[in-house]
């Protein structure tokens, strides 16, 4: 409709011209009879200017104005208007000027005569007759541009519905039958449409479905997962406490041996107990908040590297407690002790795998706004896949058969005491893990 406005303001314009320039012509044509006979009657006078639609005609040959025809004029003439120098501008102003003045006037209008019959040529007549003309010339101009709008508008409508909307509807089908049955992977969709930013649209959704899909599923297993560990942990309890009642009657032993290694076994047993015990819990609530007390990190070093020595009696790996003895931080021990027991089984784990001898360091400091315990190895290093999911539960794992839960759950148990557990350096040369413990108010 813009675009027809724009043509009819300047179609306008020239049709006003073309107007006024037949009227000059049949004015010119009406004089003729005048040169051929220098006295015409009134009577066919008056005719002659009735069908050129005109009051008069002045016609100028060799420099001399001469009144052709010419009838009584009612009133005065209101504006004259020179054709032969008036520019586009001047056009389409007179004519919008003139198709918004309703009140008849009397006009003069100059131009130049056909077939250089004379210098000029000017004629005197009613803006009516111009007026109603131009009104009717825009009516059929508006109708014609009614019909184009219309079959515009059908043809914008029918490629919309094909191109764009259809697709649309498919899009949203897809939408619907997938919400119904998120866990199906039939009703993920298939990109199809041609239209660049539709596919883009399709394929966008088509990954997120999938990821959806996948994490629904990946849901459920842990859901079933995390009822057989409750079932079985609770039955693990049971049989624990039963052992913790064998072990008081072992540390009543005379044997030497028995009374040095009965303390470590109890404690262990009493660690395993806890565990079953917040896994029971697990499905009412997280990880329990950690109980703050100042500890000596050695101590618990030691425990960790002593129960994990056993594990490796028989293989080349060496694991050193290099914790200084005066070092204390505030944390929970027994979730301390957890995370240090996964991280260095992981490091002993990798050392066995590898067949190599190695050895793993547990060594601690004291900064001035954190504690920081490192474990290193010597072995060969975290694969890349293992680095990019490294504390994503059931994706870290780089073990063959690992779950990946144990770097997962350490940093849970980390961040629970506000500080964070990260991945220091990792090469052929070995890996180190840190644990950063925010240091605050140090009482005993």
């Amino acid at each position: 409709m813009l675009a027809e406005i724009l043509i009819f303001v300047p179609s306008i314009a020239r049709f006003r011209e073309d107007f006024l320039l037949n009227r000059l012509e049949r004015a010119q044509i009406a004089s003729l009879a005048l040169l051929a006979d220098d006295m015409l009657a009134d009577e066919l006078e008056a005719e002659l200017l009735e069908n050129a639609g005109v009051y008069n005609v002045v016609l100028r040959r060799d420099e001399v104005r001469q009144l052709m025809l010419s009838s009584p004029i009612p009133e005065q003439i209101t504006n004259t208007y020179d054709l032969r120098d008036a520019g586009p501008w001047i056009l389409i102003r007179d004519a919008m000027t003139r198709i918004f003045t309703v009140e008849n006037e009397v006009i003069r209008v100059i131009g130049e005569p056909v077939k250089r019959a004379g210098l000029l040529i000017e004629v005197t007549m009613e803006s009516a007759p111009l007026r109603m003309a131009m009104v009717d010339y825009g009516l059929r101009i508006l109708g014609l541009s009614f019909v184009i709008s219309i079959i515009t508008a059908s043809l914008l409508f029918l490629a919309v519905r094909v191109v764009l909307v259809r697709p649309i509807k498919s899009v949203v089908g897809y939408m619907q039958r997938y919400a119904s049955a998120p866990e199906d992977a039939r009703g993920i969709i298939s990109p199809s449409s041609k239209v660049t930013e539709l596919r883009e649209a399709e394929e966008a959704l088509q990954m997120l479905q999938t990821d959806l899909t996948q994490a629904l599923k990946q849901r459920e297993r842990l859901a079933q997962l995390g009822g057989a560990v409750a079932k079985v942990s609770h039955d693990l309890r049971n049989i624990l406490t039963s052992a913790q009642l064998f072990t008081d009657r072992i540390e009543a032993s005379d044997d030497p041996l028995v009374k040095r290694m009965a303390p470590k076994l109890v404690n262990s047993i009493t660690r395993a107990v806890s565990l079953c015990e917040s896994t029971l819990a697990f499905g009412r609530a997280e990880e329990p908040a950690p109980t703050l007390n100042m500890v000596k990190v050695r101590d618990i070093a030691a425990d960790v590297a002593a129960s994990e020595q056993l594990a490796v009696a028989d293989a080349c790996v060496e694991i050193a407690n290099e914790v200084p003895d005066d070092l204390v931080a505030s944390a929970d021990p027994e979730q301390l002790y957890r995370v240090i027991m996964n991280l260095v089984r992981n490091a002993r784990q990798a050392l066995v795998a590898s067949g190599k001898p190695g050895r793993i360091v547990i060594v601690g400091r004291e900064l001035e706004s954190t504690w920081c315990i490192e474990v290193s190895d010597s072995g060969p290093g975290l694969p890349p896949k293992a680095r990019e999911n490294l504390f994503t539960p059931f994706e870290g794992g780089v073990r063959k058969g690992g779950s990946g839960l144990g770097l997962a759950i350490s940093q849970e148990l980390v961040r629970g005491h506000g500080g964070d557990l990260v991945l220091k350096d990792t090469g052929p040369d070995g890996t180190t893990f840190e644990i950063r413990l925010p240091r605050g108010d140090e009482t005993f």
